[in-house]
């Protein structure tokens, strides 16, 4: 049987895949299979598939980098980042353990299992084991319109024995409790999927890829060769022959040795190098594939086909980078907040968010962002320049909100008051037009400019008479 022969021999019952086979196809099989389960992703997958581990490591670093934070939201935009002592037990989840590890769990979980789940409990927060947890529901979800989560019930290592069962509330009444899936599954309510069921295929076909690759350096670094006698050898001297051959020429110690064959022997290489077999494109478009499964681009990662022509090139890598960011990255920080919600109370008007800020793998780099402040720089400037205050304009500025401008009634760089009549002329009274009243902005002016003005000397204000002129001589 070919592995998508096998890989279909699938025993369906209420809904669910059991797969009929149990391990190894035969003996001296090369295909082995990956269950479909949290221990068959781990032992089969994450535990003994380079390409998988590669992977999931390029994300869980990545991913564990994040903060959280309280992010206000104002006229439903987002605003400011702030933090609270609410956010204590997510940055110090247990002892010896700070935010980066309970990311790391959570991106794991939902890597292998496709669900993570989070209690709080006694100050402290304990992740539980995916595949130990049961989602308990209100109703079937086949028999009923309205199904939701009840509770969520942990057997601790599997076991049937009830008095060891932790039944866990949605009420929070024996702590609160979180649940991420970030890719849904669709055959389930709540339940999670893993990324990794749909490259099965792919994660078995690798492996029997690399143990290919073995044992053409086991066989004398060729893959084959085909050994022919004359029909007078008998099979005890074609049995003596062999376990001489295999002796002398068998493995990657005895490669590109001189074979020596007696009389009647004949020998045919059926491949000669590891070129021929094509190994690196046969098996460059699978981890191709599942680095695909798992949204990390293959330059990120450095897999074989990321690592040649322009994909190499710091524009190409830049933009594989930022897709890895905002693709995967930032959809899987925004889930996880609205899942730990439930673990934290967010003051009014606020929401539990992710601070990326400080993680060195998203920044860009000096120049590019010395640019971008040049930029602002000259945008606050002609702002401040037009009368804008420059509080709201680097606000505004900051937040990419035009929204958040105010004026201060003052125009051009001298930033002096309006004149309704126009310029003075000589002569003319400055101030408003007959029957005009300032405006509150122009008051406020006024009164700032009296305030700061010197006070006058004795005998120079309006109140003082002119000094008399002297009587000039006859």
């Amino acid at each position: 049987m070919t592995i998508d022969d096998w890989m279909e021999q699938v025993f369906h019952y209420q809904g669910n895949g059991y797969p009929l086979g149990g391990g190894n196809l035969g003996a001296g099989s090369a295909v082995e299979e990956v269950p479909n389960d949290y221990l068959g992703y781990i032992q089969a997958a994450y535990k003994s598939s380079g390409i998988v581990f590669a992977c999931m490591v390029a994300r869980q670093l990545a991913f564990s980098e994040a903060r959280f934070q309280f992010q206000q939201l104002k006229q439903g935009r987002p605003a400011d980042l702030f933090g609270s002592p609410e956010l204590a037990v997510l940055e110090k989840p247990w002892p010896s353990g700070q935010t980066g590890d309970l990311l790391s769990r959570a991106i794991q979980h939902a890597d292998l299992a496709g669900n993570h789940y989070a209690v709080r409990n006694s100050g402290r927060i304990r992740w539980l084991r995916p595949d130990w947890t049961e989602i308990i529901l209100t109703r079937p979800p086949d028999e009923a319109v309205e199904c939701d989560v009840a509770g969520y019930l942990y057997k601790p290592g599997g076991t049937q024995d009830k008095d060891r069962w932790k039944l866990y509330p949605v009420d929070g009444s024996h702590g609160r409790v979180a649940h991420w899936a970030p890719i849904p599954d669709p055959e389930a309510l709540y339940r999670g999927m893993s990324p990794l069921t749909p490259v099965l295929r792919e994660i078995a076909s690798d492996k029997a890829a690399t143990k290919h690759k073995g044992k053409f350096f086991e066989n004398a670094a060729t893959p084959a060769l085909a050994v022919s006698f004359k029909e007078t050898v008998t099979k005890t001297q074609f049995e003596q022959f062999m376990r001489a051959m295999d002796e002398a020429h068998s493995g990657v110690e005895n490669a590109y040795s001189t074979l020596y064959l007696g009389g009647g022997a004949d020998v045919t290489p059926l491949t000669y190098d590891m070129r021929q077999l094509d190994f690196k494109n046969t098996q460059g478009g699978g981890e191709t594939r599942i680095a695909a499964a798992l949204r990390v681009h293959p330059v990120v990662v450095g897999l074989s086909e990321g690592m040649q022509g322009s994909s190499l090139n710091a524009g190409n890598f830049k933009a594989a980078k930022d897709a890895f960011a905002d693709l995967t990255m930032r959809p899987l920080w925004r889930s996880l907040c609205g899942a730990y919600e439930e673990l934290v109370t967010p003051p009014k008007g606020s929401r539990l968010w992710y601070d990326d800020r400080d993680i060195a793998f998203l920044q860009d780099d000096m120049a590019q962002l010395a640019e971008i402040q040049t930029k602002q720089a000259t945008t606050i400037t002609k702002l401040i320049q037009d009368g804008y205050t420059p509080e709201s304009i680097i606000e505004a500025v900051r937040k990419s909100d035009w929204t958040l401008l105010e004026h201060t009634g003052l125009f051009s760089v001298q930033l002096q008051p309006p004149l309704p009549n126009g310029p003075p002329v000589d002569g003319a009274t400055v101030g408003p037009a007959s029957g005009a009243k300032p405006t509150p902005l122009q008051n406020k002016a006024a009164k700032a400019a009296k305030a700061a003005a010197p006070a006058p000397k004795p005998g120079t204000g309006s109140t003082a008479k002119p000094a008399p002129k002297p009587t000039p001589k006859p």
